[in-house]
C-alpha cells in the first residue's frame, strides 16, 4: 500500500486525515487516478459515444448563441463602432486560454475540466475554487443564456401569430415583470434531452448548431445591403476604456468554447479529440461573431441600438422593410439559443459529476443511470436549480457574474499547464501549448485585466459567492474528501 504521508507519484501529496490542515489543503490528485476513474460513477458508468464532430459542435452549441444573438445590444452603447476590436480583444482573451484548455485536455482526458487540471496541479483547496467558479461559469450562464431565449420567443410569437407573452410572465422581477415563464420552459427541454444520454442530446444540438450557423449567415447577407461606412466615423467615441468594458461584456459570448473538455470520459478518442475540438470551434466562432458585428454596426448607428436582447431581428426588419426576415432570425435564435442552453447544461452537469466522485459535493452527483449512462439525479437538480434562477434574476447581472467566475477558471488553467510541464514534463501531450510559458502568462494576464474591467458590484457579487463556497468546502468537502483515503488499487 502506498505511503500515505509521502507525497503521490505525480509530486503532489496524498494526505490522510491525521496530516496538518495546510497539507491537506495542497494535496493534488495524481493524474494517473483522474484518468483511471475517468466514467465512473455511482451505480453506472458514462459511455464513450462522442466522436471530433460531436465535440466540436458541442463547443460551438455552447458557446455560439446568446453573446451575438442577445448580448451585442448591450454591448455596443459602450465601444461604439469599435465593439468589433471588444470581440478581437475578447476572442484573444479566450485563444490564449484555450491553447492551455487544449494541452491539458489532451493530457487529463476527464469530464473535470478545469477543476480536474488544477487538482492534479494545484491541490484540492485551489480545485474547489476552481470548480466553485466554474459552477458560476456554466449553472448561472444557463440561466443567463434562458434569459434571453424568452426575448426571441416574443418576437416568434408576434411575426408569426401576432401575440406575444405578457410581461409579467416573460421577464423576471427588476425587468418589468413576476416571472420569466420561457426561461423556465427552455430548461426543462434541455433538461428532457440531456435525460436520454449523451448521443441522443449530441444529435439534437448538432442540428441546432447548424440552424444557427446558417442564421448568421443569412443576417450578414441581408444586413449587409444596409451598410452605410458613415455609421464607421469616430469609430472609438468611448475611447479604449469603453472598448476594454464591452470586451468584457463580451467575454460572455466565448463561454462554452471548453464545453468538449468537460466530455473527457463520454469522447471515443479523447486524447485525440478534445484538443481539436477546443480550437477548431473557437475560430469558427471567433470568425463569426466578428462578421456579424460588422455588419450590424454598419447597418445601424451605434447611438441607436439599445439595451433590446432581440437587437439581430430588428436589423433584419428595419434594413428589409419586410417583418418576415426579424420573424425567420427570431426563429432560428429560438433554436440557437436553446442549444447553448442544453450544451452548458450539459457541461454544468458532467462537472459537479467529478466533484461528487471525489467527495467534494455529495455523492448523488455522481450517481449514473445504469440504462440511459446519464447522471440523472444531477441532471434534475442542476436543471431545476438553473430554471428557477433564470426565471427570477436579469439578464444583465447574470451575465457580468458569470464572466468574472470563467475569467478566474481560465486565468487558473493558464497557471496549471505551466506547473504540470514542469512537475511532469515526461507525460505524454497530444497538444503543446507553443512558446509555453510565454503564451499561458499572457493569457493569464489577460483573464486578470478583462477582470478588472468588470463592475464593482460584480466583484462584489463574485466576492459572496466565493464566501459561500469556502465556507460549504470547510463545513463539507474538506471532510469528505475521498484523496485522504488511498485509492482502492492502492490498498490492495
Amino acid at each position: 500500500m502506498l505511503d500515505q504521508g509521502a507525497p503521490s507519484h505525480d509530486g503532489g501529496p496524498s494526505a490522510p486525515q491525521s496530516s496538518g490542515i495546510g497539507m491537506r489543503l495542497m494535496r493534488r490528485k495524481p493524474v494517473e487516478r483522474l484518468v483511471a476513474e475517468g466514467g465512473q460513477g455511482e451505480g453506472g458508468t458514462l459511455r464513450r459515444s462522442l466522436g471530433l464532430w460531436q465535440l466540436t459542435m458541442i463547443s460551438i452549441g455552447a458557446t455560439l448563441g446568446t453573446g451575438i444573438f442577445v448580448v451585442l445590444g448591450e454591448a455596443v452603447p459602450k465601444a461604439g463602432p469599435a465593439v468589433t476590436l471588444s470581440f478581437v480583444i475578447a476572442g484573444l482573451t479566450a485563444l490564449f486560454s484555450a491553447l492551455s484548455y487544449a494541452e491539458l485536455a489532451g493530457t487529463i482526458p476527464v469530464s473535470g475540466s478545469s477543476y480536474s487540471y488544477a487538482y492534479a496541479t494545484m491541490g484540492e483547496l485551489i480545485a474547489w475554487v476552481c470548480g466553485w467558479c466554474l459552477m458560476l461559469e456554466y449553472g448561472v450562464s444557463v440561466a443567463a443564456v434562458a434569459v434571453g431565449w424568452g426575448e426571441y420567443l416574443n418576437e416568434l410569437l408576434d411575426g408569426t401569430i401576432g401575440v406575444t407573452l405578457p410581461a409579467a410572465l416573460s421577464a423576471p422581477p427588476g425587468d418589468g415583470g413576476v416571472f420569466n415563464a420561457p426561461a423556465l420552459i427552455v430548461v426543462m427541454l434541455a433538461m428532457a434531452f440531456l435525460l436520454g444520454g449523451a448521443r441522443e442530446s449530441a444529435r439534437a444540438n448538432t442540428v441546432m448548431v447548424l440552424v444557427k450557423i446558417g442564421a448568421l449567415v443569412l443576417f450578414c447577407a441581408i444586413g449587409v445591403q444596409g451598410f452605410r461606412s458613415g455609421n464607421y466615423e469616430n469609430f472609438m467615441p468611448l475611447g479604449m476604456a469603453g472598448v476594454s468594458a464591452a470586451g468584457a461584456t463580451l467575454f460572455f459570448s466565448y463561454i462554452g468554447f471548453d464545453a468538449a473538455s468537460t466530455a473527457g470520459e463520454e469522447a471515443k478518442n479523447a486524447q485525440r479529440d478534445l484538443p481539436r475540438a477546443i480550437l477548431l470551434s473557437l475560430a469558427i466562432i471567433t470568425a463569426l461573431y466578428v462578421l456579424v458585428a460588422a455588419v450590424a454596426v454598419g447597418a445601424k448607428p451605434w447611438r441607436q441600438f439599445t439595451d433590446s436582447e432581440a437587437t439581430l431581428a430588428q436589423i433584419m426588419r428595419e434594413v428589409t422593410g419586410q417583418s418576415f426576415w426579424g420573424t425567420l432570425l427570431a426563429f432560428c435564435a429560438v433554436i440557437a439559443i436553446a442549444s447553448v442552453v442544453l450544451t452548458v447544461l450539459y457541461g454544468q452537469t458532467r462537472i459537479l459529476f467529478a466533484m461528487s466522485r471525489d467527495g467534494l459535493v455529495p455523492k448523488v452527483f455522481a450517481r449514473v443511470s445504469p440504462r440511459t449512462g446519464t447522471p440523472r439525479a444531477n441532471t434534475l437538480i442542476v436543471s431545476l436549480f438553473c430554471g428557477v434562477l433564470a426565471a427570477a434574476v436579469p439578464l444583465g447581472q447574470l451575465a457580468d457574474a458569470t464572466s468574472i467566475g470563467t475569467l478566474f477558471a481560465f486565468a487558473l488553467v493558464n497557471v496549471a499547464v505551466v506547473v504540470l510541464r514542469r512537475s511532469r514534463p515526461d507525460m505524454p501531450r497530444s497538444f503543446r501549448v507553443p512558446l509555453s510559458p510565454l503564451l499561458p502568462a499572457v493569457g493569464f494576464g489577460f483573464c486578470l485585466w478583462m477582470m478588472g474591467s468588470l463592475s464593482t458590484v460584480t466583484w462584489v457579487v463574485f466576492g459572496v459567492w466565493m464566501a459561500v463556497g469556502l465556507v460549504f468546502y470547510f463545513l463539507y468537502g474538506y471532510r469528505r474528501s475521498r484523496l485522504a483515503a488511498p485509492a482502492p488499487s492502492e490498498a490492495k
